[in-house]
């Protein structure tokens, strides 16, 4: 009986894993400047206000969109793991402002990293260094395919 349920369970679990992975991102490509990235949108506000959070590992050629209502952005690396560069993106998409190497935060209380300017439509979370290993500037256009 008990090599059946090892069998069963190891079903159940390869049935999670396959459905997981192919629900598990939404990814929407963007180009900003030079470079094209893989994106995943947060839109809803349980998305944004999650975001990265708990994530050990982005591929380089990835990234996460936020999408607001336009006004001024406040991000903060409370329980995430990954250094990034934060991009903030007015309201017709171009780039005003690079936040560079922004570090993980696990303390109770992280930084507060706000935009510039008050009418921010998009962030865009890239890994640290991404921005001018791509040679990425303020004044750079982002354009959603």
């Amino acid at each position: 009986m008990q090599p059946y349920r090892s069998v069963i369970l190891l079903s159940c679990w390869l049935v999670a894993l396959a459905t997981a992975s192919a629900f598990a991102f939404d990814l929407r490509r963007v180009t900003v400047g030079p470079t094209t990235f893989q994106v995943e949108i947060a839109q809803t506000l349980q998305e944004r206000e999650r975001g990265l959070m708990y994530r050990r590992e982005l591929p380089r050629d990835q990234g996460m969109l936020f999408v607001q209502s336009p006004g001024p952005a406040v991000f903060w690396m409370k329980n995430t793991y990954i250094p990034l560069d934060l991009l903030y993106f007015d309201i017709n998409g171009w780039l005003s402002q690079i936040e560079a190497d922004v570090p993980p935060c696990a303390t109770p209380t992280c930084p507060l990293y706000p935009s510039d300017t008050s009418e921010v439509r998009y962030i865009l979370e890239i890994n640290a260094g991404e921005a001018a290993r791509r040679g990425i500037r303020v004044g750079d256009r982002l354009r959603l395919e």
